[in-house]
């Protein structure tokens, strides 16, 4: 352990217990370590990330699992590097983020040898350790007051002023639940079926730590920190993005840095981006990874105003605090496209249009309480491709998939690790079919493919998925084929065009740049880069050698 550890103890939990939780956590580290296999887990311009289901791809009497494996290794071998197996534990609502049992597979899915059968990719495992399901076995026996778990959730009593929390959802805070001691208000901040953790108690702590280098042991080179921002509560406090979050992420980064090193955290904070940022901490003790979750609307206000100029601005405060962490960019995801991150860059009016747009192109959107006692657009529920082009609309596939390369491109080239949606690889559109059967906005962004259907359309020259899944590829060959795109390298935003996104990215070791043109508008532009004439046409993108 670093030697900031016992003070990061002290300071969550006191220094009467810091030293005995010292002693728990260096036995846990000495029991992992020989059963870890280390490796090189250093980025390069080689590593991008599908973010999948387990059940993504499905093939009747096969398990969903074996499938996926096989769909990767026949089409994503040598395109992508990793793949973020989204959660695949056992669940009971939230399409897996109301984890029963963190230390299983979903039998549904397949097993532990399934996963480990992925490992020609860098794998990616959920760390959902804000919340566990009413289901699980955790607290099923908080419910029955069994004494170990009596502090493994949150149990508010008496009416204490819980205004200011800040809430992702536009539901109750607290839910109800009886015992055999009577009923208790216990926090929920996502739904009523996910039960928040008490970081408070650290045996909590210490189950979680456990957790983690057992994924570790199971081949995760990734860790996902689902909705780590709300970790830590206080009464009289937002309870989201305190001290103690970040002291436990701290820890967490200094324990697993200790067992397994090649192993890096991602952070996942739906937040703006000032406090999204704060989770890389001081640049070598918090995350490696920070989702970058600005760019998917300021990008897609890019294209839809034909305006690059906001965008560009704010890729210009994009600085890392050291070399050893960077972004996890991406334009879509399972969830939809945050509004949050971009309040503060866009305008309250600028981000009603995006809204208006979404709508007007077939998307939905979710609401959050406000302090107030208001509610506001919270995320916007539709498929990347749709937000891009009206379904409705009448353009030519060829433009729609041209403006959507192009902002793919946008995220490609930009300093981090790309995170590609499978849904936005392979060209899926809307599902509003399937929203009508849950009753669930993002639904709309998670219809499962069948295999031998998803091949047919694959092999087909005229269909969507062709088109973009080829397109998409050679770009992921060409990002792969230059050091300039490596993670830790630089980059330089160019003002060149109004309608343009330039940037200009540089190896580590300054050898090779590219400079890679976008452009976000309907029309064709000529622009000048030192002191040459060049031309974009509509929606073009174009990455220059200049070295």
């Amino acid at each position: 352990m670093t030697e900031k550890t016992p003070g990061l103890l002290s300071y969550l939990y006191g220094g009467n217990i810091s030293a005995r939780l010292l002693e728990q956590t260096q036995n846990l580290l000495d029991q992992y370590r020989p059963r870890i296999k280390p490796h090189n887990g250093e980025l390069t311009e080689r590593d991008s990330i599908l973010i999948t289901y387990g059940d993504q791809v499905q093939h009747p009497n096969e398990k969903p699992l074996q499938t996926l494996r096989k769909f990767c290794d026949a089409y994503l071998t040598g395109i992508v590097g990793g793949i973020h197996i989204l959660p695949f534990y056992p669940w009971t609502s939230d399409d897996g983020f109301s984890v029963v049992d963190y230390r299983q597979i979903d039998p549904n899915l397949g097993s532990w040898n399934d996963v480990s059968s992925m490992q020609n990719f860098r794998l990616m495992f959920d760390g959902v350790i804000n919340h566990i399901s009413s289901q699980s076995d955790w607290f099923q026996k908080f419910l029955q007051d069994d004494p170990h778990y009596k502090n493994y959730f949150i149990a508010i009593e008496g009416k204490p002023d819980l205004s200011q929390v800040v809430r992702p959802r536009a539901l109750p805070l607290l839910t109800t639940f009886q015992t055999p001691s009577g009923g208790k208000k216990v926090w929920t901040t996502f739904s009523d079926d996910q039960i928040d953790l008490n970081f408070k108690n650290p045996e909590v702590l210490l189950e979680i730590l456990d957790i983690l280098l057992l994924y570790a042991e199971r081949g995760a080179d990734f860790i996902r920190l689902d909705a780590i921002a709300y970790l830590w509560k206080e009464i009289g406090t937002t309870c989201i993005h305190l001290p103690q979050t970040h002291a436990v992420i701290q820890f967490l980064r200094a324990a697993m840095d200790e067992a397994a090193p090649h192993v890096q955290l991602i952070t996942e904070t739906n937040v703006p981006h000032a406090d999204n940022i704060s989770y890389f901490g001081d640049g070598s003790n918090e995350a490696q990874l920070v989702y970058n979750f600005a760019l998917p609307p300021l990008t897609l206000h890019a294209f839809h105003t034909g305006d690059a100029r906001t965008l560009s601005d704010w890729a210009k405060t994009l600085i890392l605090p050291s070399n050893k962490t960077t972004f996890f960019n991406f334009l879509a995801s399972h969830d939809g496209i945050g509004l949050n991150p971009a309040r503060g860059i866009l305008s309250d009016a600028e981000i009603d249009s995006l809204v208006n747009k979404v709508i007007e192109h077939g998307g939905l959107i979710s609401y959050k309480h406000n302090a107030d006692g208001t509610q506001s657009p919270y995320e916007m529920n539709i498929n990347y491709f749709d937000a891009l082009s009206n379904p409705n609309g009448n353009e030519p596939l060829e433009l729609q998939v041209s403006r959507f390369i192009a902002a793919q491109s946008i995220m490609l080239s930009l300093i981090g690790v790309p995170g590609i949606y499978f849904h936005s690889l392979f060209g899926s559109c809307g599902w509003i079919e399937g929203v009508k059967q849950t009753g669930r906005n993002r639904t709309i962004n998670r219809e499962k493919l069948q295999f031998d259907e998803l091949q047919g359309q694959l092999a087909d020259k005229n269909s969507l998925r062709y088109k973009v899944f080829t397109r998409y590829s050679q770009l992921l060959n060409t990002r792969s084929a230059s050091s300039a795109f490596d993670p830790h390298g630089t980059q330089v935003i160019h003002d060149l065009h109004p309608a343009v996104f330039a940037v200009e990215r540089i190896s580590p070791d300054g050898k090779s740049r590219r400079l890679c043109l976008h452009n976000v508008s309907r029309i064709a532009v000529s622009f000048s880069v030192n002191e040459k004439q060049l031309s974009l046409e509509p929606y073009q993108a174009f990455w220059l050698k200049t070295t």
